[in-house]
């Protein structure tokens, strides 16, 4: 799966599942825009770690959360790079607690990442698609937003949001040749779940039928396809990277 000539941004790509995407993309040809929040030098590293498949890549910090900031970077990547073919919200925060203990502030900043993020930057970047008439538009959900979960009652709010998001706006860009999908992750060995105690990691394993968790491959692989020719005819749909957890 080649994406040789084409620029892809990846958002909250300073680490775990975002970095490895972004590194995947630029392993198949694409320039790819390193968007992150706080971390400087882990998505300067990344850059580096991208051009030494022999793209273009940068680094570009910005607040996924507010529009303006979102439809700056677009812009800038779009005069630099004359296209924007491949976007992937990616960016996401835990604020977890139970109902009863979460503040207002706490729920807030999650949906307003999560998902506002992600209508920020699709957004921003449909007008440039729709004019191009082709894109790759792929948002990361989770299987919380499909199933729920303790304690997480903002986190699954916000990517249920996406889910429905992913396809509401599938159906209004399918007529411009763009296509809007989205990857559900289950339990993923990451920077987020590594906090997480032994007890608590083989109960997830345990419950899922590959008995593993997953890894940012996996999910990278499916964003990779996504973002690639060999999935032009596949539009709105959600794809659970999750080793059976859901079925």
């Amino acid at each position: 799966m080649q994406l040789k000539g084409k620029t892809a941004i990846i958002t909250g790509a300073s680490r775990g599942i975002g970095r490895t995407i972004a590194l995947s993309f630029a392993k198949a040809g694409a320039n790819v825009i390193i968007n992150y929040s706080s971390s400087d030098e882990a998505a300067q590293e990344v850059a580096r770690e991208a051009m030494a498949y022999g793209v273009k890549a940068e680094v570009i910090k910005a607040d996924v959360s507010n529009y303006l900031e979102a439809e700056n970077l677009v812009d800038r990547v779009l005069n630099q790079y004359g296209s924007i073919d491949i976007l992937v919200n990616n960016a996401g925060i835990t604020k977890d607690n139970l109902l009863l203990r979460m503040n207002e502030d706490d729920f807030d900043k999650v949906v307003n990442t999560n998902l506002k993020g992600t209508f920020n930057f699709t957004k921003a970047v449909s007008k440039v698609m729709m004019k191009q008439r082709k894109g790759k538009i792929i948002n990361i959900a989770s299987v919380v937003g499909i199933i729920g979960n303790a304690g997480q009652s903002n986190y699954a709010a916000a990517k249920a949001g996406i889910i429905g998001f992913t396809k509401s706006v599938a159906k209004e860009l399918g007529s411009r040749g763009i296509t809007v999908n989205a990857i559900a992750p289950g339990f993923i060995e990451t920077d987020m779940t590594a906090v997480l105690s032994d007890k608590v990691k083989e109960q997830f394993a345990n419950a899922i039928p590959l008995k593993r968790p997953g890894n940012p491959e996996d999910v990278a692989n499916a964003a990779l396809f996504l973002a690639s020719d060999y999935s032009d005819y596949i539009t709105g749909q959600v794809i659970n990277i999750d080793g059976g957890m859901v079925m």
